[in-house]
């Protein structure tokens, strides 16, 4: 049995890992967070992205995100409540990219910024109704007979996680070494119209997906 969980950990974080490097919101999120609040925001807004995938992977193991799956009223309103927040956060920064100011207090709170930095991101991937629905397609592929399926969820998902966190240090860690150009106010508010744009876009496709 041992064996055959690590060869399904293994298997699966080949895929994982394929899926972590592709450009997306999550990316898009911690790599805005990198260059324009620093290293320890960004960070804290990774680890809430890994704790939200954590507990889709929790879900989706249980069945409990199958009510996504198999109830359409059920997915319409995680995903109209999502592309809401997408749409929030993008519009927020393209406002603030518009005025010149920095998005958040972050810089003045640094306590409060590590935690709304967390909140940010665990809702980004919560809201997501994307990250139920690849974990629902793909974790019966990868679990063994006789495992407790919650067990082996949260270990795809963390295993999942562990890749996502390396490749989130090697963003943020590379973006630090550039930030002090990025420190320049209109550097700063093209980086926030950046990342708004692509909120905005990523909350009109998940508005519009059926």
């Amino acid at each position: 049995m041992t064996g055959s969980v690590f060869h399904a950990l293994l298997s699966f974080a080949l895929v994982a890992g394929l899926i972590t490097i592709i450009p997306g919101l999550d990316t898009a999120v911690v790599l805005r967070s990198a260059l324009v609040l620093g290293r320890r925001q960004a960070f804290a807004t990774a680890f809430g992205i890994n704790v939200g995938a954590l507990v889709w992977g929790a879900a989706a193991a249980t069945g409990v995100s199958m009510l996504l799956t198999a109830s359409h009223d059920a997915y319409t309103a995680l995903r109209v409540v999502g592309a809401v927040y997408l749409l929030w956060m993008g519009f927020g920064m393209l406002r603030a990219a518009r005025r010149g100011e920095l998005h958040d207090a972050v810089v003045r709170v640094p306590d409060a910024g590590l935690g709304r930095a967390f909140l940010r991101g665990a809702w980004t991937n919560l809201l997501n109704p994307k990250v139920g629905a690849f974990y629902i397609a793909i974790f019966p592929q990868f679990m063994p007979a006789h495992v407790s399926h919650l067990a082996m969820g949260l270990m795809l998902a963390g295993a999942h996680d562990l890749e996502a966190m390396v490749w989130f240090t090697v963003l943020i860690l590379g973006a630090h070494r550039a930030r002090g150009w990025f420190a320049k106010r209109r550097v700063k508010r093209a980086m926030d119209a950046v990342t708004g744009a692509v909120l905005v876009g990523f909350g009109v496709e998940l508005a519009l997906r059926g």
